[in-house]
């Protein structure tokens, strides 16, 4: 990006472990971007509230369920979110209520607390839901639930930053 380009958005989608909801969300993101023209101004990540897979691939069904609707989840490596990335984040992304309760209370300020939001609350399908249902003790189908769940919150949530960020802000 040359030097007189605005700064490119900054996201990260964060679950619990890594592996499942998140990796999703921030492949089928980080897939709307570069099908609107629009890879460059976007920076995306995942990132989890614990430790328990860091540095390991997603889930198996995680990618199945990605590289089935064409997505590919190979690359992903499980990492902890890091409360001392916060500044240099747009958007904290929580995939349920527990995940933004743990964001919020590791925000250092008041602002970076405002940067973390719900993923479902971009999403008009799920007025009573707040929650990314947790795939990982479920069967592969479930999965595949998620995937349709995230995809359409992913796509709201571009819209919603999408006119904004090709106008310039940050």
């Amino acid at each position: 990006m040359d030097a007189g380009a605005p700064s490119p958005f900054r996201v990260s989608f964060v679950c619990s472990g890594n592996i499942c909801r998140s990796p999703m969300a921030a492949i089928v993101f980080a897939q709307t971007a570069a099908d609107a023209g629009m890879a460059d101004r976007f920076v995306v990540e995942s990132a989890g509230t614990g430790d328990w897979h860091v540095g390991e691939p997603a889930d198996e069904r995680t990618i199945a369920a990605l590289a089935a609707r064409g997505y590919d989840g190979s690359r992903h490596r499980a990492r902890q979110f890091d409360p001392d990335r916060f500044p240099d984040l747009d958007l904290v992304v929580a995939l349920d209520r527990s995940h933004e309760r743990i964001l919020r209370s590791w925000a250092p300020t008041m602002d970076d607390a405002a940067k973390v939001t719900l993923l479902l609350r971009y999403d008009d399908a799920w007025p009573q839901q707040a929650d990314v249902p947790d795939p990982y003790y479920a069967d592969r189908h479930e999965f595949d639930r998620v995937l349709s769940t995230v995809e359409r919150a992913c796509r709201a949530l571009f819209h919603q930053l999408e006119p904004a960020v090709r106008q310039g802000a940050p």
